[in-house]
């Protein structure tokens, strides 16, 4: 899989592949998007908005590491061949993960975190996955196919277990979903109930920026009112330090439906918190 450097990587990211910790990479794609394409421009978007804040997190009293970050930039994977796409990405992921680094993927839609998740399952048979979203994902299918943004989390169920994937702020679902989601409270005592369900096992990481409210992160492809907001979230940190967390990702940031630049600005601040947290407490494959 080859690499596009025609722009520059993340502030947050100033390490060289060979002497990093994590690798930041790009999935833009939005081949399955059904109402409002427009995530594959979400990757750079988010890059482009480090360089408006600081290294610095107050919440957790720390710098990001920078240099034990290696931003790989962003894959170049084909427009409308979804299984080619997510292929490409699961043979990149090995490919870090034979390594030693621990991926943190920037959407893209929500289809391409199957593709992490696939290559991490190779190496953890009890790996568990933490979802916030405004929907659960767990379609069968979605308009005759079974690979889309409304599938995936039943794909990755697929994958690692009935069980293994819990879900917090999802509001909005298919009927037939509905009893099949895993919900937790958007509080911390939903995430420290998340932890004893996880226990010491691996564990990955998939943040849907419409699991946040619109309010706040109107640049996404499905918004849905009455989600969480940033100090809801915010909350959420300090207990999610306490996991063993293998990768991670951040999706579905439409930059062109947000002309004024809020919606990656707060992911680009939600991956900063999440740099901090997977450099001190993730674990490399």
């Amino acid at each position: 899989m080859s690499l596009s450097a025609r722009r520059p990587g993340m502030m947050f990211a100033q390490g060289k592949a060979e002497e990093s910790q994590i690798a930041v990479y790009g999935m833009p794609f939005d081949g399955t998007a059904s109402f409002r394409p427009g995530s594959r421009f979400g990757p750079q978007a988010i890059r482009e908005a480090t360089y408006g804040l600081e290294l610095f997190s107050p919440i957790q009293g720390q710098e990001v590491p920078v240099h034990a970050i290696w931003d790989a930039l962003d894959l170049e994977l084909p427009a409308g061949g979804v299984k080619r796409a997510l292929s490409g990405i699961e043979h990149f992921v090995d490919g870090i993960l034979d390594q030693g680094l621990i991926p943190f993927g920037l959407g893209g839609e929500h289809l391409v975190s199957l593709a992490p998740v696939r290559a991490l399952a190779k190496r953890h048979s009890d790996l568990w996955l933490i979802q916030f979203d405004a929907h659960p994902d767990l379609r069968d299918t979605f308009q005759g196919e079974s690979l889309s943004h409304a599938t995936v989390m039943r794909r990755i169920l697929d994958i690692i277990g009935p069980g293994r994937v819990l879900q917090f702020g999802v509001r909005s679902a298919d009927k037939d979903e509905w009893p099949l989601t895993h919900r937790l409270p958007v509080t911390v005592e939903g995430m420290e109930t998340a932890r004893r369900l996880v226990g010491d096992r691996p564990c990955y990481l998939s943040l849907d920026i419409d699991g946040f409210d619109p309010a706040f992160a109107p640049g996404t492809g499905t918004p849905e009112p009455g989600g969480f907001s940033w100090q809801d979230w915010e909350a959420l940190i300090g207990p999610m330090t306490g996991f063993t967390w293998v990768g991670m990702d951040l999706v579905e940031v439409a930059p062109q439906l947000d002309p004024f630049g809020i919606t990656e600005l707060l992911a680009a601040k939600a991956v900063r918190e999440l740099l901090i947290i997977l450099s001190a407490s993730g674990h490399a494959a």
